[in-house]
C-alpha cells in the first residue's frame, strides 16, 4: 500500500469520525437551544397574561393561530410552580401528528381560579433543527471532497522529488564512474534524504573504486609469483639426478600451485561478477557453445565411459560469451566429475531453460548450501568448491533462475531463461 493511500484511508476515516461525532453533538446542542428559545417565548406569553390580568382584572382576548393556542379553563388546585412538557398533538388542520411544547399555570381573576395552558407547536422548531442539519452535512460532504482534492494534488506534488529520487536510484549503478548526485529540493525531509544518499553512494563508490583496484592489483602480483613457482618447478623436475621421492613433492608442488591458480582465478572471477563488471550485451549462440566444450571434454568422458545425451535447439541470448562458456564448462565438468564410470550425462537445451542430468555418484547435494562458497559433497574431494557458486553469480546476473533436485540417483541442473 502506497503511503498516500495509507494517508488518505487515516486522514478521511478520522475526518468522517470527527464529522459524526461532532455533528451528534451538534444536533444535541442546537436541539437545546432552540428548545429554550420556544420556552422562553411561552415564557413571555405567561407574563404578558399576568400582566394583563392584574392590570384589568380579566384575561386579554385570544387570537389562536395554528402554531399557537391558549387554552383557559376552571381550577380547582393552585399549581405551585408552572411547569412545561413536551407531548404528541394531533392537528386537525394539516392532518398529522406533531409535538408540542405546553406551559401550564394558575392564575385568580376574581374570586375564580383558572388553568391556563400556552401551547405552541414544535415544527418550525423541528423544520428549523433540519435545516441546519442539512446544511451541514452537505458542508462536511463538501469539506470531505474538497479535503480529498486537495490532499490528492497537494501530497503527489510534495511526493514527486521524493519519486525522482527512488527512479534515481533504481537507474543507479555502482559500475559508473561517479557517485550518485541528487538535486537540492525545498523540502526539508527530501533535501535531507537526497544529501544522505548522495554522501552514502560517495563512500560506496570510493570504496569501489579502492576494491575494484586491488582486485586488479592483487591478480596482477599474484599471477607471478605462481609463475615463477610453476617455472622453477618444471626446471627442477628436469633435472635426472633428482630421487624419486623429490620427484613426488615437486609434482605436489606443482599439483598445489595449480590449484591455487585457479582458486584465484575462481576468486576474482566471483569478485567481478558481484560488482557487475560485464555487460551483457553481446549476441551468444548457446547450442554452439554447448557443442564446443563437449568436445573439448569428450576424451575426458570417454575415459570414464561416461554416455552424453544431446537434446537441443539454436538459442541465442543476449549474454555475454565469456560468462557463457564459464558457465557451460562449469556444468560440464561438474558433471562429469561427479559421474561415475559407465555413468550418464543428459542435457537438455530449449528456449525456456537448459538442464543438466548427470548419474550420481553419491547421494544428493545439500540443497541448502549447494550454491556456497567452498561447498563440496562428503565423497568429493577434487575441486575448489566454487564452480557451483559462480554458476550462482553468472544467473543471478543475468536474471536467470538455477535450481538443484535429487531424484531417480540423478544430480539436476535447471537453469530457467525466462
Amino acid at each position: 500500500m502506497k503511503l498516500f493511500t495509507k494517508y488518505n484511508r487515516v486522514n478521511i476515516t478520522a475526518t468522517i469520525l470527527t464529522f459524526v461525532v461532532g455533528s451528534i453533538a451538534f444536533y444535541f446542542v442546537l436541539h437545546y437551544v432552540l428548545l429554550r428559545q420556544l420556552d422562553e417565548s411561552l415564557r413571555s406569553e405567561q407574563q404578558e397574561i399576568l400582566g394583563y390580568t392584574d392590570l384589568y382584572g380579566k384575561f386579554p382576548d385570544i387570537q389562536n393561530t395554528k402554531h399557537q393556542w391558549i387554552s383557559i379553563t376552571p381550577a380547582f388546585s393552585m399549581i405551585q410552580k408552572p411547569f412545561i412538557k413536551s407531548l404528541p398533538f394531533y392537528n386537525k388542520e394539516e392532518q398529522e401528528h406533531e409535538s408540542i411544547r405546553q406551559l401550564s399555570f394558575t392564575t385568580q381573576v376574581g374570586p375564580s381560579l383558572y388553568l391556563v395552558t400556552v401551547n405552541k407547536s414544535e415544527a418550525e422548531t423541528e423544520d428549523l433543527l433540519q435545516l441546519i442539519i442539512l446544511v451541514t452535512i452537505g458542508m462536511i460532504g463538501l469539506i470531505l471532497l474538497s479535503n480529498y482534492i486537495i490532499n490528492r494534488k497537494l501530497v503527489h506534488r510534495l511526493w514527486q522529488p521524493f519519486y525522482t529520487t527512488i527512479d534515481r536510484i533504481k537507474d543507479y549503478h555502482i559500475t559508473v564512474q561517479q557517485p550518485l548526485q541528487l538535486s537540492k529540493e525545498p523540502i526539508d525531509e527530501i533535501d535531507l534524504l537526497n544529501d544522505s544518499l548522495n554522501k552514502m553512494t560517495q563512500r560506496i563508490h570510493q570504496d569501489y573504486s579502492s576494491l575494484r583496484l586491488f582486485t586488479e592489483n592483487a591478480s596482477h602480483e599474484m599471477q607471478t609469483p605462481l609463475a615463477v613457482i610453476r617455472t622453477k618447478v618444471e626446471a627442477l623436475l628436469q633435472h635426472t639426478d633428482a630421487t624419486e621421492k623429490s620427484i613426488q613433492q615437486l609434482l605436489s608442488i606443482e599439483d598445489a600451485t595449480q590449484k591455487l591458480s585457479k582458486l584465484h582465478q575462481s576468486l576474482l572471477l566471483l569478485t567481478k561478477l558481484e560488482n557487475r563488471q560485464f555487460p551483457l550485451t553481446e549476441t551468444v549462440n548457446l547450442a554452439a557453445i554447448i557443442e564446443t566444450k563437449l568436445e573439448e571434454r569428450q576424451e575426458m568422458a570417454d575415459s570414464k565411459k561416461i554416455t552424453m545425451q544431446v537434446n537441443s535447439i539454436p538459442v541465442i541470448l543476449s549474454f555475454h560469451k565469456h560468462l557463457a562458456e564459464i558457465l557451460i564448462s562449469n556444468l560440464l565438468n561438474n558433471a562429469i566429475r561427479y559421474t561415475p564410470e559407465n555413468g550418464n550425462i543428459e542435457i537438455n537445451l530449449t528456449n525456456e531453460g537448459l538442464s543438466i542430468k548427470n548419474t550420481a555418484a553419491g547421494t544428493a547435494l545439500d540443497n541448502e548450501k549447494v550454491f556456497e562458497r567452498f561447498y563440496k559433497a562428503e565423497y568429493s574431494s577434487e575441486g575448489t568448491g566454487l564452480g557451483l557458486a559462480i554458476i550462482k553469480e553468472i544467473c543471478t546476473l543475468a536474471g536467470y533462475g538455477i535450481t538443484y533436485q535429487f531424484k531417480e540417483q540423478q544430480h539436476h541442473f535447471s537453469i530457467r531463461f525466462i
